[in-house]
């Protein structure tokens, strides 16, 4: 058996694939944002929509990570 990877518990490997299509979505956000901003006209409602659901993706990608790597009080 490898020791050096360790045993991922079901619920880990659910958070592990959750944070992963986050940070996906987050960066297809920040890719359609920096598009939107480029042209001749932007539409300043949807980017700031935009904007909105990014920082919300933000925050929910901080509780995944919390839950994946919790606080360890020394």
């Amino acid at each position: 058996m490898n020791d050096d990877q360790p045993f991922l518990s079901d619920e880990d490997k659910q958070l592990r694939d959750t944070l992963k299509a986050l940070l996906q979505e987050h960066a297809d956000l920040d890719a359609s944002i920096e598009a939107l901003g480029h042209m001749p006209i932007p539409d300043q409602l949807r980017i700031a929509r935009l904007k909105r659901k990014k920082l919300a993706l933000r925050d929910e990608i901080v509780k995944v990570e919390d839950r994946i790597l919790p606080d360890i009080i020394a």
